[in-house]
């Protein structure tokens, strides 16, 4: 196989490809390293690249593998989003506003090394991972392969660039009010959200009150599933622990899901949200698809509980991210429109949060109703396709995050509720841009989505298409 294509083959095909002899880690990790010496100079998706590190590793797993040992990632090249911790670094998060260095890896660090994964790099997020864009004054722009004047989306916006352009076999992301599904959607792979305690965050344990979790952006809808194996399950430190799932993630990928009923909703759960024509013909041909595939297909929207769904979600993002900026060393150092965010949070009172959290629970309980009706929940992803780079640069900080809440109106209500939530490839606007349509699915329920989501993209294969020029 020509090594270029083995960088775009996902995964889990790069885990088979070292297994059965046809290249080495070393040759797959080198060829991934000199995409990324060629192609991040456009891209802006890492922050850090080790490669001697990699290399050595590479070369460690092949030994490994002569000896006849073997793990499931053994020599696959892997990168993680610059807010898990890796040890001997400083856990950034988007800023540069940290000098002190982690002294151990975070869990999903250590599984990805035990599993024999070689970790490639670190991707960038936005200050703090509060945009939909990855984008600072600092670090400048992350950029979309496939149009370098458009956003990968953010927060996990390296991750999802990487992984479409190339340069790693899959991407790790985290997720606390859609940044999994945003970037997944605005380049064109695959993404999912877990169900809440499915993926320990230690040492962190809760995160944005509990909202964020982690999980792998792909290619392949099996790279996920084989990437998330190896890094699911909690610790008894964890604050919360899902459900174990009914199979594993590799096996639900590849079983067929039967007939399932589907709930189709685009009402979002921002009163006035315009959804872009181009969207909505999107979410259109996905419903004509899984009626072909033979589901049943109904109109159902989720209960919100309107018109007061944002106290489930105002005062814990904006709380949080005035504690995330307090516990950086330097946050002085933040810009402008991340310290402006993080003084609206300090204004927030705690027995607001107290309050948003209990609400919180209510709002869960109402909106996975729709689960008594339909096994899982299909609507559009983002309610327009990807912004270009810097389009909001100019508005005030009240401006971008209504234009925000505007943009994901149908993401953040499943990290309140906890739910797992999948973007998947929905073909391309006539200029070339990704659209994308989401499927949630009931509470600890990945594998039906990982079963539908595999059903979905051999009907519609969308790792076949690569950004041109990548």
């Amino acid at each position: 196989m020509d090594l270029d294509d083995a960088c775009f083959a996902g995964a889990a095909d790069q885990a088979d490809l070292l297994r059965a002899g046809e290249l080495s880690s070393r040759e797959l990790v080198a060829a991934t390293l000199r995409r990324v010496e060629r192609h991040d100079r456009d891209l802006n998706a890492y922050r850090l690249v080790f490669v001697e590190r990699a290399l050595e590793e590479a070369a460690q797993a092949d030994e490994r593998r002569a000896h006849g040992e073997d793990a499931p990632l053994l020599g696959v090249p892997i990168a993680v989003k610059e807010d898990l911790a890796i040890a001997g670094l400083p856990t950034t998060t988007g800023t540069y506003a940290v000098d002190r260095t982690e002294p151990f890896d975070s869990e999903v660090v250590r599984r990805l090394r035990a599993a024999g994964a070689v970790i490639v790099g670190r991707t960038r997020m936005p200050e703090l991972g509060l945009w939909p864009y990855t984008e600072s004054a600092s670090a400048g722009a992350t950029r979309n392969p496939w149009s370098l004047a458009h956003t990968p989306g953010g927060s996990s916006g390296g991750s999802a660039s990487a992984v479409c352009a190339g340069l790693a076999g899959a991407a790790i992301g985290t997720d606390g009010a859609g940044s999994i599904r945003i970037p997944a959607a605005s380049s064109g792979v695959f993404g999912l959200k877990p169900q809440r305690g499915r993926v320990s965050l230690h040492p962190n344990g809760e995160l944005w009150t509990g909202m964020v979790v982690a999980g792998p952006l792909s290619r392949h809808v099996r790279d996920w599933a084989l990437v998330a194996d190896q890094i699911r399950g909690s610790l008894p430190s964890d604050p919360v622990a899902a459900i174990p799932p009914r199979m594993s993630f590799v096996e639900a990928a590849a079983t067929p899901p039967g007939r399932l009923r589907v709930a189709v909703s685009l009402k979002p759960w921002v009163a006035g949200v315009r959804i872009d024509p181009r969207v909505r013909a999107a979410v259109a041909a996905t419903v004509e698809l899984l009626r072909e595939l033979g589901h049943e297909v109904i109109e159902r929207d989720p209960t919100l509980l309107d018109p007061t769904t944002q106290l489930a979600l105002a005062p814990r993002y904006l709380s949080s991210a005035a504690e995330a900026a307090a516990g950086l060393d330097r946050p002085h150092v933040l810009e402008r429109r991340t310290r402006q965010v993080a003084a609206l949070g300090r204004a927030v009172p705690r027995w607001l949060v107290t309050r948003s959290r209990r609400f919180g629970q209510r709002f869960s309980q109402a909106a996975n109703d729709v689960f008594t009706h339909a096994d899982v929940l299909l609507t559009p992803t983002l309610t327009r396709p990807p912004i270009r780079v810097g389009e909001w640069q100019g508005r005030s900080t009240l401006a971008t995050l209504l234009a925000a809440n505007r943009y994901t109106a149908f993401l953040p209500q499943w990290n309140i509720a906890g739910n797992p939530a999948a973007s998947l490839p929905a073909g391309f606007t006539p200029e070339g841009l990704p659209l994308a349509v989401q499927l949630v699915g009931r509470p600890h329920d990945e594998c039906t989505l990982l079963s539908l989501s595999s059903q979905i993209e051999a009907a519609r294969p969308w790792a076949d298409l690569r950004p041109s020029g990548f």
